[in-house]
């Protein structure tokens, strides 16, 4: 790992950004100048008092220590008292106290409010300590002002610790602009109040600002620096990394080395955590290495860092190592895996963390089992995903979007519409990604009248805007039903610039319903906006092509030469006892060719006499001309012939294809389905295709 900048260059390197090679990078994402700070150095130029006492000192901003209550107290509180035997404001004052004390702060600050009304009444610092736990604990930004206007107004004189908490009380509740007020006003500083402050602003994600104060906290009090607590160091660190800049990230990292603290817990996880968001996983994996106690808050930074940049395999790896290490593992562990096996698509270790999820008493967690119900989604195990969810005691909209999406996109557009119906009658308020979902079921599943009823409620009931995404599930769910010029007429019409999203959704309807001339227009719109995208250069030369346009089409081939694109072969794979199997069209690499190949031939004849005929040219297919010359031996269907022969007659098939599958294919794997008695799932770049009894849940529109 190369951290090869001094600690003494910390502060001039970065007051001015030299870490930046561009000087306009250093304008537009850092604009450590003008009047967009809101902590200009000029405000702060010989304003601060000393900064005293660290956070090793006092630790994190906790409420002072209240007594216990007694038992007849306990019994008080929870028979709700409603009448104060002693209506003075000590007696309330007591009250408030001791509901904070049992977190029933909406009570807390009813109580407040009558003191409140009883005009000028004194409380003491351990009242307004409760009553900011209170506001804290609701996040209530009524609450904070009128706790704060009340301190103001009575003249209570506010002690280091006090001014801590009202300025954490801000910080937690987002009110950032009265935060750095309050952090004006405050007579002195010590480094809590630092810590606050800036953690309020990397928490906000305004990395920018929170650099901005912590270099004004270096140069006002130089003499402070080198015994600075590594906690603000662990804060900037996150900053570093949400702004992505690793060079900051690194200086940091420097500091943490000189100030002996490289075996600190939260300095390492940070620190693991920027290096990977910066793309450096191997000087993440450098850090964990050197961690003396390896917590599960570091084993799970390092493996959502591997699960971040696509490392899905390793990140497997480090869960099991984790695991035979004996370290105890947490809700969010779970999820990491959880989601790792949603993108290896491997059903057996996804069990496996629903087990360990459940063993380690986390099986009612709402973030976990949100992500098994979008992992049992995605793989097909549409049963499964509703039984985990209808198990879970508490839901969030994002676990109701994720099963309603999982319902649409395996072509159970019923099913999806009536639970967006119950969502909304359980009190839950959908949101855009709600409607995207059920809007989404609606065109896979035509379900038109249901779609117009939803997509023009969203701003009527619900004040959601439509987005392009909305408008793309209203053109394919036109175009399904063949009324092309309306579609196009929506895309003309909208009250944006279209989308590719959009065109795609009208080039989807031209290639079903053989619509040459509208289909041209829509592709060419297509490869005009993404110009490096391959798939468009595809779809265009296949249109061209078969539109007998052979002078167009061969300027589109010049033009993937000029930019040395190529045409990537399809490929689709599948997971046998846990070993993933990757076939290409043609394919005869596998040690059970020729099982694989004489299997196939027999489904072939047999399907034939079911009506079964070779389709020799299909329109805008996602696969090079080669492919289109083999289609008894495409990928699909070679990896559904293995899978029949190494699995039992009552397995179903889970496939992944990388391109969108073809018409040849996509009516063979329907009576291939048929005669076998298999369900047969197939995820392809479009949707979820899942053939069972000769049918697919797509309705033949993809």
């Amino acid at each position: 790992m190369d951290i090869s900048l001094p600690l003494n260059q910390l502060k001039s390197s970065c007051k001015y950004a030299a870490f930046l090679t561009d000087p306009q990078v250093l304008k537009e994402r850092l604009c450590l100048s003008g009047h967009c700070s809101l902590f200009s150095k000029k405000r702060y130029k010989n304003a601060f008092f000393k900064i005293k006492g660290s956070l090793s000192e006092h630790g994190f901003i906790k409420p002072r220590p209240m007594f216990k209550p007694s038992k007849k107290e306990e019994i008080l509180i929870e028979e709700k008292v409603t009448q104060i035997e002693d209506s003075s404001s000590s007696g309330i004052s007591a009250q408030i106290e001791k509901l904070v004390f049992h977190k029933r702060y909406h009570e807390a600050l009813d109580f407040f409010e009558l003191l409140e009304c009883e005009g000028d009444c004194q409380l003491g610092s351990s009242t307004y300590d409760a009553l900011i736990t209170a506001c804290i604990g609701l996040r209530s930004i009524r609450g904070v002002k009128r706790v704060h206007n009340h301190m103001v107004s009575s003249g209570l004189v506010l002690d280091q610790y006090l001014w801590n908490r009202v300025l954490f009380m801000h910080v937690k509740c987002k009110m950032m602009l009265d935060a750095r007020m309050i952090f004006d006003d405050m007579p002195e500083r010590n480094l809590i109040s630092w810590n606050t402050m800036v953690g309020g602003l990397v928490d906000l994600g305004d990395y920018v600002e929170a650099f901005r104060l912590f270099f004004v906290m270096l140069e006002e009090e130089e003499e402070e620096y080198s015994g600075a607590d590594s906690r603000i160091y662990a804060t900037m660190i996150r900053a570093s990394s949400g702004l992505e800049v690793i060079s900051l990230g690194q200086q940091l990292h420097c500091c943490a080395l000189k100030m002996g603290e490289d075996d600190n817990v939260f300095m390492s996880c940070a620190l693991i955590d920027m290096y990977s968001k910066c793309g450096s996983i191997e000087d993440a994996q450098f850090v964990f290495d050197q961690m003396p106690v390896k917590t599960t808050v570091g084993w799970n930074t390092i493996i959502a860092g591997y699960a971040l940049h696509g490392y899905s395999e390793e990140a497997l790896r480090m869960y099991y190592e984790m695991r035979d290490a004996g370290v105890k593992m947490d809700h969010f562990t779970f999820s990491i895996i959880i989601r790792v096996c949603t993108r290896l698509a491997s059903l057996e270790h996804a069990k496996q963390a629903h087990a360990g999820l459940v063993r380690h008493g986390f099986g009612l967690d709402v973030v976990a089992n949100t992500a098994l119900v979008d992992f049992y989604i995605k793989w097909g195990r549409i049963e499964d995903a509703r039984n985990v969810f209808e198990r879970m005691p508490k839901k969030n909209v994002i676990s109701w979007n994720a099963l309603i999406g999982g319902y649409g996109n395996h072509g159970q557009g019923i099913e999806a519409v009536e639970l967006f119906e119950r969502m909304v009658r359980e009190g839950m308020m959908p949101n855009h990604v709600t409607f995207l979902a059920v809007l989404s079921a609606c065109r896979y599943s035509g379900l038109s009248d249901h779609g117009w009823e939803i997509f023009e409620s969203m701003s009527r009931d619900y004040s959601v805007k439509p987005r392009a995404m909305h408008y793309a599930c209203m053109i394919e769910l036109l175009g399904r039903e063949g009324l092309l010029d309306e579609a196009f007429a929506l895309i003309r019409d909208a009250p944006f610039r279209p989308t590719i999203n959009m065109w795609a959704a009208l080039l989807t309807a031209c290639r079903v319903h053989k619509n040459f001339e509208l289909g041209k227009f829509a592709a060419e719109k297509l490869y005009g906006m993404e110009p490096e995208k391959l798939s468009n250069y595809v779809m265009l030369l296949n249109i061209y092509n078969s539109s007998g346009k052979q002078d167009e089409a061969a300027a589109v081939v010049q033009t993937l030469k000029r930019k040395g694109l190529r045409i990537k072969p399809a490929c689709t794979w599948i997971d046998i006892k846990k070993q993933p199997h990757v076939f290409l069209s043609g394919d005869k690499c596998h040690v059970q060719t020729k099982e694989i190949y004489q299997k196939l031939d027999e489904l072939m004849l047999e399907i034939s006499k079911h009506g079964y005929i070779t389709e020799g040219k299909t329109l805008l297919p996602d696969v090079d001309e080669r492919e289109q010359k083999l289609p008894h031996y495409h990928s699909e269907k070679l990896a559904i012939s293995f899978g029949l022969i190494s699995t039992s007659s009552s397995t179903s098939l889970q496939l992944v294809q990388s391109h969108r599958i073809c018409n040849d294919c996509h009516n063979a794997i329907k009576l291939i389905a048929m005669i076998t008695k298999r369900e047969i799932v197939v995820r392809d770049a479009s949707r979820f295709h899942r053939f069972k009894d000769g049918t697919c849940s797509c309705g033949d529109y993809w």
